[in-house]
């Protein structure tokens, strides 16, 4: 009996520590993609919310991405989307389930509560999975982190029944001014703007 429970607290302390090693690895990206001064990448997201591929700047909460089709910028209570097909600007203020669907640095924030997590070692990344304890929008996440710079490498989310991977790559810490998330208007003089808010 004394074997079992002995074998049984073991395996408990091995998913503990295995799990706070997870929420260390995620730490550490989190610390990198929240550098005060801000971080740019590239990025392509593939799957259910459909195909892309361009850069993006982030700074805290705030963010620009942009797209050949369509520039979003959000300056951390509003949103603009400009599309250029249409050139048109829809101005919104996006609750948290919008705003994840966009910014594949979301999971920064949402890894804190709400997320059971596990861990696996992948050639040169940590790949982490979070899977929903809750009713949240997103029910399952896996982040790729490189194990040498903590650069998120791939973040593959599953919302609804749909999954979307975004693939990151060139990050790099940027001195960013505050005025590049916030749509200026100069800039699209034949722009209509819509005001959905």
């Amino acid at each position: 009996m004394k074997k079992i429970v002995f074998a049984m607290l073991s395996l408990l302390a091995c998913t503990v520590s295995y799990g706070q090693s997870a929420k260390n690895v995620l730490d550490k990206a989190a610390a990198v993609v929240s550098s005060p001064k801000g971080i740019q990448a590239n990025f392509t997201m593939t799957g259910g919310m459909g195909d892309a591929s361009g850069t993006i700047s982030v700074k805290g909460r705030k963010f620009q991405a942009t797209t050949p089709v369509a520039t979003i910028w959000f300056n951390g209570k509003t949103m603009w989307t400009y599309m250029k097909k249409n050139d048109e600007v829809n101005v919104t203020t996006p609750n948290e389930a919008q705003l994840q669907k966009i910014n594949p640095y979301n999971f920064i924030n949402l890894y804190k509560s709400g997320y059971g997590m596990t861990m696996n070692k992948s050639g040169k990344v940590f790949v982490i999975h979070l899977t929903a304890q809750n009713s949240a929008k997103i029910k399952e996440l896996f982040i790729s982190v490189d194990k040498k710079s903590y650069h998120p490498t791939q973040v593959k989310m599953l919302q609804g029944t749909k999954w979307t991977t975004f693939d990151i790559s060139n990050l790099k810490a940027q001195n960013l001014n505050d005025n590049m998330f916030t749509f200026n208007s100069k800039d699209f003089p034949t722009a209509e703007v819509i005001d959905l808010r």
